[in-house]
């Protein structure tokens, strides 16, 4: 199956008790978000972390839009509630609107060995 891949960031406020939280909850992820996040047409999707920074790589069916994805988002309750709750985690990097969540990293290399 073809695909693209995405690379986003955001920073979590740096709180090690708030970033341990955070991480509890990616390890029991609520029913119905992992639902929507493959309905939406992701494949797969990683997140690390580095201190408080937060690295996603994201790997999308080939007709997968952003935009499509903020619309089945908004019209769900669940994934609301989810968003909601993990902005107390959270925070926008540096130079982005205020509640600005993930953005969308440029890539700067690409290399293979094949």
């Amino acid at each position: 199956m073809d695909t693209k891949k995405f690379c986003l960031a955001l920073d979590l406020k740096n709180d090690p008790n708030l970033i341990s939280e955070y991480e509890k909850h990616h390890r029991a992820v609520w029913p119905g978000i992992l639902e929507s996040i493959r309905d939406s047409g992701v494949v797969s999707m990683e997140i690390f972390r580095w201190e408080n920074r937060l690295f996603m790589i994201m790997e999308t069916q080939m007709d997968f839009s952003f935009e499509t994805k903020s619309k089945m988002d908004a019209a769900n309750p669940k994934v609301q509630e989810w968003e909601t709750h993990l902005w107390k985690y959270q925070q926008g990097l540096p130079g982005t609107k205020k509640g600005a969540k993930w953005q969308l990293m440029d890539r700067i290399f690409n290399w293979s060995s094949e």
